[in-house]
């Protein structure tokens, strides 16, 4: 069974602004909470084939896992792929003007869990629907905070 799971926010902060922080991984351990380190595999800046390497925790685990960017348009979208982790995910942003110039986030995870895992797949998706959407509500407390430039 396939994980997807699609979780969204608006964020008071242009779009500009928004998908700049959020598709910095340097910024990740500052908004998601489980990403304990971040490691670029490749030199910045963030491009097509740039690998980031990741340390979280996730249902009680350990995982360490390495997202490939597969596309990235400034401004718009995010797609990442794991090259090397616990099983394939991809994870894609996405930013949209909305209503009175703040911006629609979407964070969007999709996965194939493979062997003794794929019983797990829908406490998974479960978790991680949680867990994406207290991300999102960080990033938003993160951005909107008085004083953020």
């Amino acid at each position: 069974m396939a994980v997807d799971v699609l979780t969204e926010i608006e964020i008071k902060r242009p779009r500009s602004e928004v998908a700049a922080y959020a598709a910095d991984p340097s910024n990740a351990t500052a908004w998601y909470r489980n990403i304990d380190s971040v490691e670029w595999k490749t030199d910045p800046p963030l491009e097509r084939g740039s690998q980031v390497a990741f340390v979280a925790r996730f249902l009680g685990r350990r995982l360490e896992y390495t997202y490939r960017i597969e596309d990235y348009v400034p401004g718009e979208r995010l797609v990442m792929a794991t090259s090397y982790g616990p099983f394939a995910m991809e994870t894609t942003y996405a930013w949209a003007d909305a209503p009175g110039g703040g911006t629609a986030m979407t964070l969007r995870n999709r996965g194939e869990p493979a062997g003794f895992s794929r019983l797990y797949a829908p406490f998974m998706a479960a978790a991680m629907r949680r867990a994406n959407r207290k991300d999102l509500e960080q990033l938003k407390e993160l951005l909107e905070a008085p004083g953020t430039s």
